[in-house]
């Protein structure tokens, strides 16, 4: 019988969220942006209803590709608004064409995967984890990345979603002890 985080039961939906994506190292820079949008969107609502949500993100923001929803004008905001298949808050929406302008206007010296991925030292962080309730909200690293990327002007990113976006993208893996995705089970399954 497989065993997953308690979270992660409620629909095949989440079941292969959490197989195929939340806790894998992530270095892919459009990737990492979707990811990105996709907790800047679950900001108040559930994950659920995001997952439920996210192939008709991917047609509304051109699959996530940064030089194309950087570009985009305030009339295509508007128009997303009357997208009954997306989360429509306006916020939100100027976010995802804002965080995208950030990247694709990025100045550091190395690329922002490998900027972020700097932050835990290129290792994840793995938490040993018993029960969903010792999954922490944010963390203190949490709350620098999110002062450092509003210092560099993205918006929608406070701690908890800097957090869940962390775990989403593999830098943090919670996956509980007893999940047959936890790194320790992974390898006794070869």
């Amino acid at each position: 019988m497989v065993k997953r985080c308690e979270w992660a039961t409620s629909s095949p939906k989440m079941q292969r969220y959490h197989d195929e994506v939340w806790g894998r190292p992530e270095h892919d820079e459009q990737k990492l942006f979707e990811l990105l949008c996709l907790e800047t969107y679950q900001a108040g609502l559930s994950w659920q209803t995001v997952l439920n949500k996210q192939a008709a993100f991917e047609t509304a923001f051109h699959n996530f590709d940064v030089a194309t929803v950087a570009v985009m004008k305030p009339a295509e905001v508007d128009q997303l608004m009357t997208n009954v298949a997306i989360i429509r808050n306006r916020r939100k929406l100027e976010a995802t064409v804002n965080n995208a302008q950030v990247l694709r206007n990025w100045s550091e010296a190395t690329d922002f995967s490998t900027w972020l991925w700097a932050f835990v030292g290129d290792r994840p962080i793995r938490h040993h984890l018993t029960s969903a309730s010792q999954i922490p909200g944010t963390t203190d690293l949490a709350q620098h990345i999110s002062r450092e990327m509003k210092k560099r002007g993205f918006k929608f990113v406070g701690p908890k979603t800097v957090y869940s976006f962390l775990q989403a993208a593999g830098l943090v893996n919670d996956h509980l002890m007893s999940c047959d995705w936890a790194p320790e089970n992974q390898r006794e399954r070869g």
